[in-house]
Formats: C-alpha cells, structure tokens, sequence
C-alpha cells in the first residue's frame, strides 16, 4: 500500500480524480467516514471490486455457473455492478439485479439497456420476483454479513425463483479450518465486526456447502483464494494499475479514511491463516 500511495503522488491524475471528493456521492453519501460499512469507505475511495477473492474468483464462479444466451439470471446485491458488466457480456436472456441501496441501484441501472436488462430495489430475502423465474442466481460478498437465519432466508428465496436444475452460485468470506476453536473463532468474527461497521459472520467451506445442502441445493464446484482484498498485489490485478494508483491516491488524501483502511488491512492480515474466500456453485435438485 505504501509503494502504491508514493507512486500515485508521482503521477498527475485526471481532474476528476484530482477535485472530487471521496464520499460526497453514491452509496452512503453524507454518512460519516468513521461510521461509514466497510465496504462502502472502499467503493467510495474508488476501489471497484469488492469481493473476498477478488476478480479470479468472481470469474471462476461465473465460469461454473455457465451463463448462455437463453439464461435468465438473476443477481443479488451487485453493489458497483462490476460483476453484473461481466456477466453482460455473456448476453443471457435477461438480466435483473436486487439491490437495497437505492444509490448502488442507480449506479448498477446506468450499465443496463433493453427491457430486459433491470435492477430493482428490494432484498435479496424477499426480492418480490416470480416463483421459477430465473435459470442462474449468484451473489457475491453479502451472506457473509448476515446471521444465520437471514443466510437461510436469503438461500431459499435463490431456491424458490429456480425451477429444477437452476444454477446458484455464492462469493463469500470464509473460516479456512473446520477444527477452529471456538474462541479463535468468536475472536476473528469481533474483530472484522470491528473494522467493518457491520456483522460478520463466515462460515468454513464445509459449513458453506451444508448450508446450501440443506436448502435443497446440490453442490456442483467449489473453489477457494486468499482473503487478500487490500494487498498491493490484489488492487493491481483488480483494479488494474491505474484503478489502483487512483485508489491509492484517495486513501493518502483523506485521513479518516486511510485510518478505516489500514485497520482493516490489518485485521486481515492478521487473521490471514484463518479467512479465505469461496465461491460454490450449486444446482438446485
């Protein structure tokens, strides 16, 4: 992080990038940067991609799910909408996004066209869609935040708008160990708590699958990375190297917020034998 902040005070970046402040628009705009989710202080300092496992593992999910054109999919939570451009590339039949943040919403509608490309404001528990009304569901980066019964509710409405044979797929936060003490357990969940304004809750990959198993679900891939969303590494193959200058950037420049993110780093860092990243891909029975 250091080497990228030098680098970005080297280079003259856009106006927009030079003028605007970080956190005057978009989701949760006029919310202070100390009271501010986690994963909203990144999107506001520019950083795109939001996932546990970055891109590489956004992509493997999305190769799993096998996305055609006669698919109707269906994504829960798409934040930036960084994953729902990538999945519009593989022109399936329809496309509609569940977002609760009415700011991200419109964010996400600004890269959507036709009819039957759609983001809707709702919950991904009650998305208010038709029953078998999609053929692919995925989300990414939002079960993790959730308790245990929500998680539950959130897997049963994907199963309610699949018929049989459906894809689901997911992008979380997970517990590497299934033999994790309880207190290095109840430890790793306070301190992410702590840092990020919000409820974490990661299950292990086993927990995960049971989960899905136990709504009906039957898993058809798993695959897992590193929990290295704010390593130097990761901004660039994420971001890119612009992306992650501009990143940078924002973060030198703004205090409170460059606090946010060295205090989630460093939870991260210290707890990197103990969190990973997972996606499942599963198909509804």
């Amino acid at each position: 992080m250091f080497l990228l902040i030098t680098r970005a005070r080297s280079l003259a970046f856009e106006t927009q990038v030079m003028t605007d402040k970080p956190g005057s628009v978009g989701p949760a705009a006029g919310m202070k940067t100390a009271k501010m989710p986690g994963h909203w202080v990144l999107a506001r300092l520019g950083k795109r991609v939001l996932r546990p496992g970055g891109m590489e593992l956004t992509r493997k999910m999305l190769a799993a799910l096998r996305i055609g054109n006669t698919d109707k999919v269906v994504e829960f939570a798409p934040g930036m909408g960084v994953t729902a451009q990538i999945t519009l590339t593989l022109a399936p039949e329809s496309y509609t996004a569940v977002e609760r943040d009415e700011e991200a919403a419109k964010i996400v509608s600004g890269y959507l066209t036709g009819e039957r490309q759609r983001c809707v404001v709702g919950t991904a528990s009650d998305t208010g869609l038709p029953d078998d009304s999609a053929t692919v569901v995925y989300g990414e980066a939002m079960l993790t935040m959730q308790t245990e019964e929500m998680k539950r509710s959130i897997v049963r409405e994907a199963y309610r708008l699949l018929p049989g044979g459906g894809r689901y797929g997911i992008h979380e936060m997970c517990l590497m160990s299934d033999h994790l003490e309880e207190t290095v357990r109840r430890e790793t969940e306070r301190a992410l708590t702590g840092v990020v304004h919000h409820g974490v809750r990661p299950l292990t990959v086993s927990e995960w699958s049971t989960l899905l198993q136990s709504e009906g679900f039957e898993i058809r891939a798993v695959e897992l990375a590193p929990m290295s969303l704010l390593e130097p590494r990761r901004l660039i193959r994420d971001e890119g190297l612009k992306g992650a200058l501009r990143f940078a950037w924002n973060v030198f420049r703004d205090l409170e917020a460059r606090r946010r993110v060295l205090e989630m780093r460093s939870v991260f860092r210290r707890y990197r034998k103990v969190l990973g990243a997972v996606a499942l891909v599963a198909v509804k029975q």
